[in-house]
């Protein structure tokens, strides 16, 4: 989190459980059952499927070390929660270890529609249900090993991926195109963007274009990319991105679709 962040991370006790309030709860129940009627129709079958895997439920806050236990039951992964927002080297190594960095407070009620900062209904509703996938978690995995291998100076690119991938990813489905990203299944405003399309753009998920791709994170996305499986989306990584990333460099950036933040 950042300085000006009023949240502060909740620390497990000594039986590794969390402590979260009857009003959290109930801001956990809310957004989940919120969530759950708008992604009925609009979210991949993998997703849902993966929600019921990790068992959860709209009346408690999940705990850590349930979701993690069924995540390690599914395909070998697993979550650990952290402090604070980490350092790009310390996320991208415990994604290499198999382990999704999770924050452990939850949002507050004046937050309860938009949070800059991700709190555990993002970290948890939004990217653990497809932690189930193996396709996926190989993805994320062998991401995190790729960035550990190339180092800091190829990251920013790096992080385009995960952006238009994990957090902001479509996939193309028999029933049409579904959403998958957790900046998209766990935001009201987001999911109806990404579904109804009718103020943004939607690619074919192309490795160079994605990596030429700005965006910013305060805003309803104007772009997204799509994939036509988790198959493709696992073998991006069979690429060689460190050279794509070179390439990018030298062709530059394309015109960013979205005004510059105010400073």
């Amino acid at each position: 989190m950042t300085k000006e962040s009023s949240y502060t991370a909740k620390l497990p006790g000594p039986d590794g459980l969390y402590d979260y309030s009857p009003e959290e709860d109930a801001i956990w129940g809310e957004l989940y059952r919120r969530q759950m009627k708008i992604l009925a129709d609009t979210a991949c079958q993998e997703y849902l499927d993966g929600v019921k895997l990790l068992g959860l439920q709209p009346e408690k806050v999940p705990q850590l070390l349930d979701v993690n236990r069924r995540l390690n039951e599914t395909t070998g992964f697993g979550v650990e929660g952290v402090p604070a927002l980490i350092p790009p080297s310390r996320f991208y190594e415990l994604l290499s270890q198999g382990k999704f960095p999770l924050a452990t407070f939850l949002r507050r009620r004046e937050h309860i529609d938009y949070i800059e900062e991700p709190d555990l209904f993002h970290e948890v509703f939004g990217h653990c249900p497809l932690l189930t996938n193996q396709s996926y978690a190989n993805f994320v995995r062998h991401f995190g090993e790729t960035a550990m291998r190339l180092g800091k100076g190829y990251s920013w690119h790096l992080f385009r991926i995960f952006w238009f991938t994990v957090e902001f990813g479509l996939i193309n489905t028999p029933q049409g195109r579904r959403c998958f990203g957790a900046g998209i299944v766990s935001s009201p405003s987001e999911a109806k963007a990404a579904t109804e399309g009718t103020a943004c753009e939607f690619r074919p998920f192309d490795l160079l274009s994605v990596l030429r791709t700005p965006y910013r994170i305060d805003i309803l996305q104007p772009i997204y990319y799509v994939i036509d499986s988790f198959a493709d989306l696992e073998a991006i990584v069979d690429q060689d991105i460190g050279g794509m990333i070179l390439k990018a460099k030298t062709l530059g950036d394309f015109a960013p679709a979205f005004e510059a933040k105010a400073s």
